[in-house]
């Protein structure tokens, strides 16, 4: 053994290194921009989701705030009441309305719950 020879790779093998170092990059940089554009998509779900949440959230205060309204206003008109009969009408109205609100605030909440899930879930 010379220890005066250079070390010549063959240009086969010089050829198929760089190809491969190529090829590698290649991977690599689909595989950095589909890691970014799932990154991308998970924070836009998130901010959907956020968004969503804080609508429902608002939405159900709004109802329990008119809820208690008008269980304030059955006690103010129940306190003025001049008879059993009277306080009996105004409890069965009261019934009646809230059964109807509470209906359309249950449809209310599920609609934008369902926009919250979106489409085809």
């Amino acid at each position: 053994m010379s220890s005066n020879t250079p070390f010549e790779v063959p240009k086969e093998m010089r050829a198929f290194a760089e190809q491969s170092v190529a090829q590698a990059k290649q991977a690599f940089d689909s595989f950095m921009n589909a890691a970014r554009q799932a990154v991308d998509a998970a924070e836009s779900q998130a901010l959907t989701a956020r968004s969503g949440a804080k609508e429902v959230g608002e939405a159900a205060i709004r109802h329990a705030e008119r809820n208690i309204a008008s269980s304030f206003e059955l006690a103010q008109k129940l306190l003025r009441a001049k008879d059993a009969q009277e306080v009996l009408a105004l409890h069965a109205d009261y019934v009646r309305s809230q059964v109807s609100a509470l209906t359309e605030q249950a449809k209310d909440l599920s609609q934008r719950a369902g926009k919250m899930a979106g489409p085809g879930r």
